[in-house]
């Protein structure tokens, strides 16, 4: 016999369906809101001018040995910007050569240089921050939030990590875009991608394989979270709160900015633009070797991201492979055998060779960015941790970018 339902409960079941109803359209919006700025965290501490160190005679000595390691290494083809930190002071900071050569102009603080995949540090940075806020999860499918992504295997963590599968778009847009000299955007990258969907290179999460392609689909994702340009994002969520007023995201179509170093081949023959130089999340963010810093000690102050965050980043993912070289979440690391562990990352892109490496027990920095291509910038960072250090020069740092 069908049971009637009377007035009082027919009335708290409608206000059931109600407030979970709106309970539903409330957690809708709220994940797609863009996140406050900082609220519930302190004022920024690198907001103000860099502290640097006054070692006195121990200072003078590495700044003497430091200079006469770099005097051979600008007769051998290096043009660049290097800093040096410790424990939060500058110890060595110097600019050597031109930003644009054909105009004269020298390497300054103020010049900012293209960090190629070390921008891939601030993407996976601000895709950790809105995973921090629970503004996304890393273990949802990327196309529970790019519904045109056409590979269902695959997370969001799995892009962070680098496990994906996916094929580099730097290699394979050629082949179904005849204009390859004209920039195109993140979308166009997607929209070729949802059309042709290139082979998987492998089966998503079985191993690691470094490849641009990751960052440049994070890239999107961040956008359809935060409803926000990926540029306007950084420069609201990180590079402002950070200080870092020399370092923006290059939009080829808003042009270069005055103060932008010029991308030079070993020869001085400039690099051109070229169809990836519009994607950004791979890379395409420039900065200079003081707004680098900033950058490295907001980790030490949880400006962007708490230690929980932080340690997970700095986790190693790949196992596949034995030996001291691993990937977490946007950072490159060496893990050795007695718990020590490296982060950092180089970058590679047309003639701008860069490398950002962090001794984070030490709270050691050494940032290193070139504008004429020059291979021997990756083998930098060993001879001055040594120098500085007062140690023989270590082994087994990566050349990778």
């Amino acid at each position: 016999m069908r049971r009637i339902l009377s007035a009082h409960t027919l009335t708290t079941f409608l206000s059931v369906i109600i407030l979970v109803a709106c309970h539903s359209k409330t957690d809708k919006v709220s994940a797609r809101t863009p996140p406050p700025r900082f609220h519930d965290a302190p004022a920024p501490p690198s907001t103000s001018p860099l502290s640097y160190d006054t070692m006195g005679a121990e200072r003078q000595r590495i700044i003497h040995e430091l200079d006469a390691y770099y005097e051979a290494q600008v007769r051998a083809g290096f043009n660049g910007s290097v800093l040096v930190g410790y424990k939060g002071n500058v110890i060595y900071e110097r600019y050597f050569g031109f930003s644009n050569r054909e105009r004269g102009q020298r390497l300054n603080q103020n010049s900012s240089s293209q960090l190629a995949s070390i921008s891939k540090t601030f993407t996976g940075a601000a895709i950790l921050y809105l995973y921090q806020r629970k503004y996304l999860d890393i273990n949802q499918p990327v196309q529970h939030y790019l519904k045109n992504f056409p590979y269902p295997g695959i997370s969001v963590k799995c892009l962070l990590d680098h496990r994906s599968g996916l094929p580099d778009y730097t290699k394979w847009v050629g082949n179904y875009k005849k204009d390859t000299r004209t920039p195109i955007t993140n979308e166009e990258m997607m929209q070729l991608m949802a059309r042709y969907k290139p082979a998987l290179e492998f089966r998503p999460n079985t191993r690691f394989k470094y490849c641009n392609t990751n960052f440049a689909v994070l890239a999107c994702l961040l956008e359809e979270v935060t409803e926000m340009k990926y540029n306007d994002f950084m420069r609201k969520y990180i590079f402002e709160p950070l200080g870092m007023t020399h370092t923006f995201v290059y939009d080829p179509w808003r042009g270069m900015p005055a103060n932008a170093t010029t991308s030079y081949k070993y020869n001085w023959v400039r690099e051109p633009d070229m169809f990836a130089d519009g994607v950004w999340g791979d890379k395409g963010i420039y900065s200079t070797v003081q707004d680098m810093y900033r950058w490295d000690q907001s980790f030490y102050h949880n400006t962007i991201l708490d230690n929980e965050t932080i340690e997970l980043a700095y986790g190693p993912c790949s196992f596949e492979k034995p030996g001291i070289k691993n990937y977490g979440l946007g950072w490159r690391m060496l893990c050795y055998p007695n718990g020590g562990k490296i982060i950092y990352h180089n970058g590679w892109w047309h003639g701008n060779n860069t490398s950002f490496y962090r001794f984070i027990k030490d709270n050691f920095t050494i940032v290193i960015l070139g504008n004429k291509y020059n291979n021997g910038i990756y083998h930098q960072a060993p001879r001055i941790y040594s120098i500085v250090k007062g140690i023989p020069e270590m082994h087994g740092f990566d050349t990778e970018d």
